[in-house]
């Protein structure tokens, strides 16, 4: 039996909204529908963000240092950061080397007495502004280096957009966005009301499932305990 050949199945924004709107409990009717589910799929987001990790909006990005400079803007959408190592001499193939640059708490950066002295930096806080997070480094680079901050960042889960764009997340998670929309809309519909606890088992059900397979999967190691006890 021949098969279709494709495995490209995506859904855009408009047939997203229209499934959500079918399992709340009737058809999407008008431009104000399609709004509030627009609205709603924002908010939605934004909740997963809060549940934790979501694999697809890790990204690799770089800093690179100034000497006397301690303070460095992120990315605006930059939720917060996974991983950071500090790089020096960085693009030399023979002595580029990544170092460890620990991260501490708005406590530890505090009570460092001096902020303004100069070398490799060994430390960072992360100051996580409304606007954008700002990088804190002690101590502050000095000229004997180049020095570059290399980090993985969780970054924002994309808006909504016009119709005919698709989401922003694996298409694994498109049952869940679906179940959590309609979940959403009806809390907002009075003659809904009845359908709200059977739509929100059925997308906390639907997280679950994509959210245990959205997880890094790595191998195994076990040192073995060499003489006695």
């Amino acid at each position: 039996m021949a098969t279709s050949g494709t495995a490209t199945f995506n859904m855009d924004f408009t047939e997203i909204a229209e499934e959500a709107w079918e399992r709340a409990g009737r058809e999407m009717r008008s431009g104000y529908d399609l709004r509030t589910a627009r609205r709603s799929m924002n908010l939605l987001t934004i909740e997963w963000v809060n549940r934790g990790l979501n694999l697809w909006t890790i990204e690799e990005g770089s800093v690179d240092l100034t000497e006397g400079t301690y303070q460095y803007t992120l990315e605006a959408d930059t939720i917060d950061l996974l991983e950071h190592v500090i790089r020096t001499n960085s693009g030399n193939t023979s002595t580029q080397s990544d170092l460890t640059i620990n991260r501490i708490g708005v406590s530890d950066y505090s009570s460092i007495p001096n902020k303004l002295t100069k070398g490799r930096p060994i430390q960072m806080w992360v100051d996580r502004l409304r606007d954008a997070p700002v990088l804190n480094i002690w101590p502050v680079p000095d000229k004997s280096n180049t020095y570059v901050i290399r980090y993985w960042r969780i970054r924002r889960i994309q808006d909504a957009g016009s119709g005919v764009e698709t989401a922003d997340m694996n298409y694994r998670f498109l049952p869940c966005l679906v179940a959590g929309l309609a979940y959403n809309i009806a809390l907002k519909i009075p003659e809904f009301m009845d359908r709200v606890p059977m739509l929100k088992t059925v997308y906390e059900e639907s997280f679950a499932l994509a959210a245990a397979e959205d997880r890094e999967k790595t191998s195994d190691y076990y040192r073995p305990r060499i003489g006695s006890i």
